[in-house]
């Protein structure tokens, strides 16, 4: 179930296809508004853009979406649980080998929706998409701060560790990995990404706590 499943972002379709090639082209229209979004921002992609990028006429556009808004929206409620940093385990034998591993599949698979190049634009101008992206947020903190809090009763973390302020830091750094890419111009190490991360978390091997 989504975390976000009682926060809709989108509202009622004018239309929603049940025949394959209606489907089909309801498809194309939002695969065409993905690209033109990545491509060239939200605020100039157009409708009509969109639907001469699919191949189809503006009149079948607004047959299956209300504006570029509607199509947008659809495209990140399936997708915004993908988007978001992975959960890492902390309980595992090797935590380091697990969330490099998860961590590379992550922004493998968040450059190939490449929907999150779009957010920073959407947010400053879309309060209700704000909203459930800060609510998300939330959620993973959640999930994240109860397998630290697991992790410590198992007496595997530093002591002192004030568990919040770990799973926001934790958290911070997986959100701008993309962002560091891109200013800096080199793709991340995920074995020293997630070794810096254990290291917030757990003391070097054979130190004594």
């Amino acid at each position: 179930m989504s975390e976000h499943e009682d926060l809709q972002l989108v509202g009622d379709f004018p239309f929603v296809p049940k025949q394959e090639r209606a489907q089909q082209k309801r498809n194309s229209l939002l695969e065409s508004g993905r690209e033109l979004f990545i491509k060239n921002g939200y605020e100039p992609t157009t409708a009509k853009e969109i639907a001469t990028h699919a191949g189809v006429a503006i009149g079948t556009f607004y047959r299956y979406f209300s504006d570029k808004r509607q199509l947008l929206m659809a495209l990140l409620q399936d997708q915004l649980d993908k988007m978001l940093p992975p959960e890492p385990n902390w309980i595992r034998t090797n935590p380091e080998e697990l969330l490099a591993a998860i961590l590379e599949n992550h922004y493998k698979q968040l450059e190939q929706i490449g929907l999150h190049q779009v957010l920073p634009e959407l947010i400053i101008r879309d309060p209700e998409l704000a909203e459930v992206l800060i609510q998300s947020r939330k959620n993973w903190h959640k999930r994240i701060l109860a397998g630290l809090q697991l992790a410590k009763k198992k007496g595997r973390t530093w002591p002192d560790l004030e568990l919040e302020m770990v799973a926001w830091s934790i958290l911070v750094i997986l959100e701008n990995v993309p962002k560091k890419e891109k200013e800096v111009g080199q793709k991340t190490d995920y074995m020293e990404l997630a070794k810096l991360i254990c290291r917030l978390v757990f003391p070097p091997k054979g130190m004594t706590i």
